[in-house]
């Protein structure tokens, strides 16, 4: 259990610094976009880049590479997210998943319904308003330090991982281009090696990202948004470590053991004291569990440079309020989706099945701290905008509806800010 929460504060405290990154990145890339060098930014992420793979030639812009290739990896570690907490985590079993799963369909649902409500027309960007970005969540809870209850930052956790799965399904379902079935066949083939790779209980790292590229190259020429790769490649990663904890203890104590042994005067290693050490690094690679492992590799380059890339790349926005007139329902779809929705889906479902025995909410919760999630969960940023993209071409309706999610993710803050704030008194009196 300590081991756990260990690893949960080091995910928190990175989630928090890639919140204020990406808060930083945005606000200079809407400097840019806004600025007498708009026509240079603009110029810069639409330049285009090809790249040739034997009779398969995939030419991007620059935008569309870090959207569809550096964002493949941001959801290979959500799909790893995923998968751990699937198995050991806050959704590992029925009793610690029913809530937070609950919650993020609820959380889901209604602001695609509200989005729908206002856009009867033209309900493709449904999917919009159903994001969390998690990074500037937990960002602000971290910000607030010790007003925030643990449990709250445990269930947000397990709400966003759940979201993170729904947006996938989304993504992959309903926001994908002309579909090329010829290339069902490759996909198959290499996904099923992968997988022979699991079964047949390989560890390193290197074939599977090997083979990921592969897949990732196919399923983009299926039309299927590339990102999906990602997960895909994340459900096959395995977690059981080639050698358990006691054995490595219990290899790596004789190795100690002879260091010290072979201590003698001269003052560099001689090759005994070399060989354990050798020892040990074999054990310490042998005894890490590969899903882990990639996931914390993974976790601060996704942090400290995909997202606030993305951020860099995508946010910068003209600020143009005529045009935002001119696609208001949209945008309305889009702000009462994430400021009404998120809070109303995830606070209705989870007290309705909470009132018909459904699910049980946890006792170190109260209602006032999951309304605060709920509207924290309206801070769509990041996942919002990567929607945005894939659910409209036209850059005016783009822009736009960008400006509705900055605008729809201050105020949730805003308002789940004070809501924290105000639970905390109440827990105090």
């Amino acid at each position: 259990m300590t081991r756990q929460l260990q690893t949960l504060k080091e995910f928190i405290s990175k989630e928090a610094f890639s919140g204020v990154l990406l808060f930083a990145t945005t606000i200079l890339a809407m400097i840019f976009a806004n600025s007498s060098l708009s026509a240079n930014y603009y110029d810069l992420w639409h330049m285009p880049l090809g790249v040739t793979f034997g009779d398969t030639n995939i030419s991007m812009s620059l935008t569309s590479w870090i959207n569809d290739g550096l964002m493949s990896l941001f959801f290979l570690m959500v799909g790893l997210e995923i998968k751990r907490e699937m198995l050991i985590g806050e959704l590992s079993s029925i009793s610690k998943a029913s809530f937070p799963i609950v919650a993020a369909i609820g959380g889901m649902i209604i602001p695609a319904l509200i989005y729908v409500g206002f856009n009867l027309n033209n309900p493709i960007g449904f999917g919009i308003p159903m994001a969390t970005d998690i990074a500037f969540a937990l960002g602000i809870l971290m910000l607030l330090g010790d007003k925030v209850n643990p449990a709250l930052k445990l269930f947000l956790v397990a709400l966003a991982v759940v979201d993170d799965l729904g947006a996938v399904l989304v993504v992959a379902t309903v926001y994908t281009s002309e579909i090329h079935p010829e290339y069902f066949l490759q996909v198959g083939v290499i996904y099923a090696l992968i997988w022979i790779l699991n079964k047949k209980g390989v560890t390193q790292l290197w074939p599977y990202l090997i083979l990921g590229i592969g897949l990732w190259v196919y399923i983009h020429s299926i039309g299927i948004h590339a990102t999906i790769a990602g997960v895909l490649l994340a459900f096959a990663i395995p977690i059981k470590s080639k050698i358990n904890e006691k054995e490595f203890i219990d290899n790596s104590r004789v190795a100690i053991d002879d260091f010290e042994q072979n201590i003698d005067e001269i003052k560099i290693l001689n090759h005994k004291q070399i060989d354990s050490l050798e020892s040990i690094s074999y054990g310490y690679d042998k005894v890490q569990n590969p899903l882990v492992k990639l996931e914390h590799q993974l976790h601060g380059f996704s942090a400290f440079f995909i997202m606030p890339l993305f951020a860099f790349s995508n946010a910068g926005v003209a600020i143009d309020f005529g045009g935002v007139s001119q696609h208001l329902m949209i945008v309305l779809g889009v702000m009462c989706g994430l400021i009404i929705g998120k809070p109303l889906g995830i606070v209705g479902f989870t007290y309705i099945a909470s009132k018909f025995n459904i699910i049980k909410k946890s006792d170190n919760l109260s209602w006032d701290e999951i309304v605060a999630v709920g509207f924290l969960g309206g801070i769509g940023f990041t996942m919002s905008i990567f929607i945005t993209d894939l659910a409209f071409s036209d850059e005016a309706t783009i822009s736009a509806v960008k400006l509705g999610i900055f605008a729809a993710s201050f105020i949730s803050a805003i308002i789940g800010v004070l809501l924290i704030n105000r639970a905390h008194k109440k827990a105090l009196h």
